[in-house]
């Protein structure tokens, strides 16, 4: 049977836009930092406060107290692990405002004083037991990052604004996610993931060039609003029952805009690199004015 020719530059062919190379599922992957042994510090309160309510009116109120002490320990502590993944995973980062995991072990050793008090009044044994929780959960889960990151040489005025974008930005993608999971399609689930790990991309290239904040700003809050808006629309849509138009159309969608950012993260990376070779040309020739010359 005969076949008709075509090809790429056919004449009757109809160009097609290519979609974005898929990337590997777990690039930009975020795990949460928050591991098992944080979560079971939740249990010891718990089993604290039920015991306590069996005592007297005094027992009752130290325990409950105790128990009290010791969650807030634990969400301050999950809390704080999430922080310094955040911070880690970035090459320019400020040091968290409140050390979550040193208030912690402080707030961990006060609630088991106080559970230890309760047991045993006095001053030395409830005074041992906090120091000693206080020691172990420190060395356990570490101290907060003390120090800003990637910092020196960048205006502060510059970078708060690009925080401010970028967690504006991060909070349309975190909408996004909440949204898409309404759908009940986990390619579609996968293929925002994907998205997103372009958009981050975008986000820590202008964390570490603020310059960069005036090209990007509309990446980071008008498109991503649209895409956030069209993925709750998508998301509507699809949750009354499948459309294959409307998730071919939104997946369209999404392959034009992990595009256009992929393309704008690169083109600030050769900015950045003319930019170099600028402030290279420029040393070089006051060098020479100098009458420095390279051996």
């Amino acid at each position: 049977m005969a076949k008709r020719f075509g090809g790429k530059f056919s004449p009757e062919e109809t160009p097609t836009k290519s979609a974005p190379a898929a990337r590997n599922p777990f690039d930009g992957a975020q795990v949460d930092p928050v591991g098992m042994r944080a979560h079971l510090l939740f249990a010891p309160p718990i089993l604290l406060g039920a015991i306590s309510l069996f005592g007297g009116a005094v027992d009752r109120a130290i325990g409950l107290a105790a128990a009290a002490i010791l969650i807030l320990a634990a969400w301050l502590l999950r809390e704080g692990l999430r922080a310094e993944a955040a911070y880690a995973a970035r090459k320019v980062a400020r040091r968290p405002g409140f050390p979550r995991k040193m208030a912690a072990s402080v707030l961990t050793g006060l609630g088991i004083a106080i559970a230890a008090y309760n047991n045993e009044p006095g001053l030395v044994a409830p005074l041992l037991s906090g120091v000693v929780a206080l020691v172990l959960h420190g060395v356990a889960f570490g101290l907060d990052p003390l120090k800003d990151k990637g910092m020196e040489g960048i205006d502060t005025f510059q970078q708060n604004r690009v925080a401010r974008a970028v967690d504006e930005g991060e909070t349309h993608l975190t909408a996004m996610s909440n949204a898409i999971k309404r759908a009940g399609d986990r390619q579609v689930e996968q293929r925002v993931e994907q998205f997103q790990a372009t958009a981050r991309d975008l986000f820590r290239t202008v964390e570490e060039d603020p310059r960069d904040l005036t090209a990007a700003r509309k990446y980071l809050t008008v498109y991503l609003m649209g895409a956030r808006d069209a993925t709750v629309k998508f998301a509507d849509i699809n949750a009354r029952g499948p459309d294959p138009q409307a998730r071919a159309d939104y997946l369209v969608l999404l392959d034009d805009l992990e595009q256009n950012f992929a393309a704008r993260t690169t083109r600030m990376l050769l900015d950045d690199r003319s930019d170099l070779n600028i402030e290279i040309e420029v040393l070089r020739e006051r060098l020479q004015r100098e009458g420095v010359r390279p051996s």
